[in-house]
């Protein structure tokens, strides 16, 4: 035996006097402890608190409740704004970049500085925010906020530095983009209209410069009016006083004419050298009714008006249709010459942009492309084309296609896989796109030299599985596999599945994936489970189905006894139940429908079906209905393709299916796992109310994960859908009910202080399970393949197997499974099972070497099981030395020294909230045990002495859909979605912190301006003075003066100081720094003008007052006063 000696950093004076099971094993929460051992541990631990550091890296999806729009056509990259505050900026693949407002406002609108790495965002709480895109990750350099009037609408002319503000009083303000503050100069909207206007106009609802001369901004108000201003007269050139409402204009490039839509769903073209009237009037989409009179349009919300050098004009508009036909698809409408053509949209429009060659307003425009933001999706449109096909989306839009369930990530997958999971998909893409390139293209992005192989595998709600490329913090499809062609369909209304579910059957609760030998497991809401092995070749196959039988017999209810983390237990082995070989389906036919009775809730394909290559499904496992009750959803899943065995278990008890020999081995409640070695009192209870308990429990629906899709799941369904994306609080408190279910509830409302006995008493579930090589028994000399089991009770079970080890007999031989032998305790739901080697090693699982079981057979060399066993004597100089078993629960951590199952390490993780992920896992060369918390806490735990290495609060956690996606992986990364269309991934490894820059894309590229055209002598001469504009002298501080400080308070950003960190302390460092001093000193010297101005007046009145009383007292004598 090898003398141990333990390595614990600044732990020597812990307590070594507790328990071992005991409360007093562990100190104080958070605190480790370590108890008495046979054995001293040689294990030297390298990870320190500096090896982590929390950031975000990287968001995919399409983003949440999108809002504005914004294109830099120099550039080439778009802008997409969010109703809470976010700002997704896209350019080329694998440049994509999230920032957040920090009040989280509603972006209103979006400008780009075009060509020049900077963004102005408008936001719901009237603060006008400047972005910097020179850096990788942008930030703000300055804000402004606007106290007395609400922002309604902006416009930044091209190689401006004023920026137009509209607000809802209908005055126009104007900001100087440099400095962020106002001008002087304020356009009135009194000034504006006409003196003899009686009404108000509005909201500023449009603003834009003439493209024939800079010195006129047009001004539109929602009330019809639409005014040009001439910026340099400071009065109006025209008035237009319209009978519909206006949503939106838009220029000739010749500056002659505007078109603008209206609420009633018309066009209005007007020419300037006649703005009594329209020049015309047209519905696009109101047809006349036999009475003459045109029919009711909806109003056209945004219109565009482009022209061609070698074609007519395009208008491109939203909306208009007319009010006849409910439930018609929003549409975009594509007016060229006298063709029109509609485009169906599959959900609302939120805004369109089209696109041009050229930045100038006041030449040809040339549009090519129109992007349309979609409240679901991002489209982009190719107008060079009769035909108008869209561009294939490069950027994974689609992650919420059908909502998302349930996540897995993979990081550290065989090199292989992606490409042929990749050339398997690429089959199945959809046709008929643009032949040309993506036109949003700018930025630049390389492959990093920190890349690996990740996978990230979503579940969703019509049940269909999405594997994607995640590798080098990009996101690509690369593979769709739908589960629900392995059932009948159900008929809508009818049969047993519309008694269990109204929709969404076949939704995914969670997979399983072994990379190694592509074996895939699939468990379904509707207590299913499809087990899936990955083929090259199509085939023809007819699936297996077996049906299990999973009911509680025995009156299992529990009450924590006294004593209840101190249990005395036997020697267990005695007291074990008799082995089970083989326990016999359950016959699903043969029994009436309203019995509700021994039948499954999906009918599986009970024919011979093709199956293309790729996943192919061999077989099913469903739970059956008992005595009218729908099965207890499936709670955890683990398979092993060196055993060849299945395991799963619910609120009912553990199932162990071969899926080698298509079998059950063992299905029995979780009661009767131990036997006599139970550590619980028992209640005896009626049957009846037994079940209507459980139901209440366990029968916890899936779509509620996705706050926009609100379903009944069952009857007994408790909502959890009450939570929104905008909830501010959660009362995180929750009842002292430890099944997985109760969980989940916990997160909706607390329950009332005088908690029933019904409510009190739950059953046992089946939280967690992990096949291994492993000591079922503390005499075991070797170790033997055994199944761990956790439970909702922190009850840890361990199942010695007997498999047969030569390929002929593990398909004719049946699987022995033993009485049940180690049972552990911990506080809380048992929720992770890790193995490690007596050197601190990190013991991955047994699993088969991928074969393809659909190739051609080849004589000389014929398909045998190739198996990798990591045995946890493989890597000693002797065996028999055991392993360290890594269990973490809801409430604590433990480290085991297996086979004499002594409690070596204890860690108290929280005692206010609870674990809702723990995954061991690898970073820096070394394992640790990370921990995700309902309080928002992301900790990590050093291995195997549980030392506190990191503990940060990330977030609030105020959804079950963030609860139930996220997921750790090895190199220090994990996942989770934060909006039902997002994926968030995050680090918390200090080394990819440090390598991120480098990983990220550049937003801006050094490119040339394109040049003006020539206008030529005749339209330079006729077309009024348009370059001789300088709004310098008009909106300077010189001619305009200050504007009030009272409307708006300029705010700095910390967009220097970042843009210092990633400078180092370079000159450009220096700059920034030297940048962010005289943006901090000019602030101070407008305070001290601005105490210097009352001085002045104060002295100005004085000296006024003096001589008035100077004059007064002049010509009088001594005696007069």
């Amino acid at each position: 035996m090898k003398k141990f000696r333990k390595v614990l950093d600044g732990l020597t004076t812990s307590s070594p006097g507790g328990t071992i099971g005991s409360p007093s094993c562990g100190s104080a929460a958070g605190t480790p402890t370590s108890a008495p051992t046979p054995k001293d541990i040689d294990i030297q631990e390298t990870l320190v608190a500096e090896n982590f550091q929390l950031c975000k890296t990287v968001r995919h999806g399409f983003p949440y409740q999108p809002t504005a729009l914004a294109f830099d056509p120099v550039q080439k990259i778009l802008a997409i704004g969010s109703r809470t505050g976010g700002v997704r900026i896209l350019g080329r693949p694998g440049v994509d970049c999230y920032c957040q407002h920090e009040s989280g406002a509603a972006v209103l609108q979006l400008q780009f500085l075009i060509n020049e790495g900077a963004l102005v965002s408008a936001c719901a709480d009237d603060t006008l925010h400047l972005w910097n895109l020179r850096q990788r990750r942008p930030a703000v350099l300055h804000s402004l906020k606007f106290n007395r009037e609400r922002i309604t609408f902006c416009h930044l002319p091209f190689q401006s530095k004023w920026l137009y503000v509209g607000t809802e009083r209908g005055n126009t303000h104007i900001v100087n983009i440099e400095s962020f503050v106002l001008s002087g100069y304020v356009i009135m909207w009194n000034k504006a209209i006409e003196l003899s206007t009686k009404t108000h106009p509005g909201p500023v609802v449009h603003l834009s410069d003439s493209p024939k001369d800079e010195g006129k901004l047009l001004i539109g108000f929602e009330s019809g009016t639409v005014v040009q201003w001439d910026l340099r007269g400071k009065k109006a050139d025209f008035r237009i006083y319209y009978d519909e409402a206006i949503h939106s204009v838009s220029w000739h490039h010749e500056g002659k004419q505007f078109m603008c839509s209206h609420s009633d769903g018309s066009l209005t073209l007007w020419n300037l050298r006649n703005t009594t009237k329209p020049f015309q009037v047209t519905f696009p989409h109101g047809k006349i009714q036999k009475d003459g009179r045109k029919e009711s349009c909806k109003p056209i919300l945004k219109v565009e008006y482009k022209t061609s050098r070698n074609s007519e004009p395009f208008v491109v508009f939203s909306g208009g249709l007319s009010y006849d036909k409910a439930g018609r698809r929003p549409t975009l409408t594509i007016m060229h010459g006298k063709a029109i053509t509609v485009l169906e949209m599959d959900y609302p429009i939120v805004e369109f942009m089209v696109l041009c060659d050229t930045p100038y307003n006041n030449e040809v425009q040339e549009p090519y492309a129109v992007v349309v933001l979609l409240e679901k999706d991002l489209i982009v449109v190719d107008l060079t084309q009769s035909n108008f096909p869209v561009f294939e989306n490069p950027y994974p839009m689609d992650v919420h296609e059908s909502p998302v369930t349930c996540t897995a990530y993979f990081a550290d997958c065989p090199p292989d896989i992606i490409p042929i999971l990749y050339s398997i998909g690429a089959k199945h893409k959809k046709t008929g796109y643009s032949q040309k390139e993506w036109p949003i293209s700018g930025g630049t992005w390389t492959l990093g030299s920190h890349t690996y192989p990740e996978i990230i595998i979503t579940g969703h709600a019509d049940g269909s599985i999405k594997f994607w490329d995640a590798s080098a913090i990009t996101l690509q499809m690369l593979y769709k596999l739908k589960t629900s062609k392995v059932f009948e369909k159900p008929k809508p209304g009818e049969g047993r599945a519309a008694d269990l579910v109204e929709e969404d059957p076949f939704a995914v609760q969670m997979v399983s994936w072994c990379p190694q030998s592509r074996i895939f497991c699939v468990v379904g809401i509707s207590a299913h489970i499809i087990l899936y092995r990955f083929s090259k070749y199509d085939a023809n196959t007819q699936i297996v189905s077996l049906d299990v039988r999973l009911q509680c017999e025995s009156d299992d209810v529990i009450t924590p006894s006294e004593n209840e983390n101190n249990p005395c237990f036997p020697e267990p082995g005695s007291h074990s139940p008799q082995p089970h070989h083989q326990y016999p389906a359950s016959p699903s036919s043969g029994t009436p429908e309203g019995n509700k009775d021994s039948i499954p809730c999906l009918k599986v394909k009970d024919r011979v079906v093709r199956v293309p290559p790729g996943y192919q499904a061999e077989l099913v496992i469903q739970l059956l209905w008992v005595d009218g009750e729908p099965p207890q959803q499936i709670t955890t899943l683990d398979i092993n393709s060196a055993y060849g065995l299945l395991a799963f278990g619910n609120c009912s008890g553990l199932v162990v299916v071969d899926y080698l020999q298509k079998t059950i081995l063992l299905c029995m409640s979780t009661l009767d796992l131990y036997g006599a070695a139970d550590p619980y009192q028992r209640l005896t209870r009626s049957p009846r109310r037994n079940r209507q308990s459980t139901s209440e429990l366990c029968m916890r629906g899936l779509s509620n994960f996705y706050s926009d899709s609100k379903k009944r799941i069952r009857t007994s369904y408790q909502s959890l859908t009450e939570l929104s994306d905008n909830q501010q609080s959660i009362d995180m408190e929750r009842s002292k009910s430890p099944t997985s279910e109760s969980r989940e509830n916990s997160f909706s409302r607390s329950r009332s202080s005088s908690v029933s006995s019904i409510d009190r008493d739950t059953k046992e579930a089946i939280t967690t399970l992990q096949f291994g090589e492993s000591y079922g028994r503390k005499t075991d000399a070797l170790p033997t393949p055994c199944l761990w089991v956790g439970t909702s009770l922190g009850v840890v079970v361990v199942i010695p197997m007997s498999i047969p080890t030569e390929q002929e007999e593990r398909m004719e031989e049946p699987v022995t499974i033993g009485p049940s032998g180690v049972v552990l305790l911990l506080k809380g739901s048992v929720l992770r099972f890790g193995f490690l080697d007596c050197m601190g090693g990190l013991i991955q699982s047994p699993h088969e070497v991928w074969r393809d079981l659909n190739a051609p057979e080849d004589p000389d060399r014929p398909r045998r099981r190739k198996l990798i066993n990591f045995s946890p004597s493989s890597s000693q100089d002797t065996c028999g030395e055991g392993h360290l078993a890594v269990v973490c629960s809801e409430r604590q951590a433990k480290v085991f020294l297996m086979p004499s199952q002594s409690c070596l390490f204890v860690h108290n993780i929280t005692e206010s909230s609870f674990v809702l992920r723990a995954d061991v896992v690898s970073v820096c060369n070394s394992v640790c045990l990370a921990c995700f918390c309902a309080n928002g806490h992301i900790m990590t735990l050093s291995l195997p002495s549980l030392r506190p290495l990191v503990n940060v609060n990330y977030l609030p956690l105020t959804d079950m859909r963030i609860a139930r996606t996220f997921c750790f992986t090895n190199g220090g990364q994990a996942l989770y979605l934060s909006s039902p269309t997002e994926i968030q991934r995050i680090t918390y490894s200090q080394e990819m912190c440090d390598n991120l820059q480098e990983m990220l894309g550049e937003l801006f590229t050094p490119i040339e301006t394109p040049e003006a055209q020539n206008r030529g002598f005749l339209k330079g001469f006729f077309g009024g003075n348009a370059h001789t504009f300088d709004r310098e002298e008009l909106f300077g501080e010189a001619a305009a003066g200050k504007g009030s400080r009272s409307l708006a308070q300029h705010i700095p950003g910390q967009g220097g100081m970042e843009g210092m960190k990633v400078a180092a302390s370079g000159v450009v460092g220096d700059l920034a720094r030297a940048r962010i001093a005289l943006d901090e000193r000019g602030q101070r010297l407008g305070e001290l003008e601005d105490r210097t101005a009352l001085m002045m007046t104060s002295a100005d009145t004085f000296s006024k007052h003096a001589h008035e009383l100077m004059l007064k007292c002049k010509d009088k004598k001594w005696y007069q006063f």
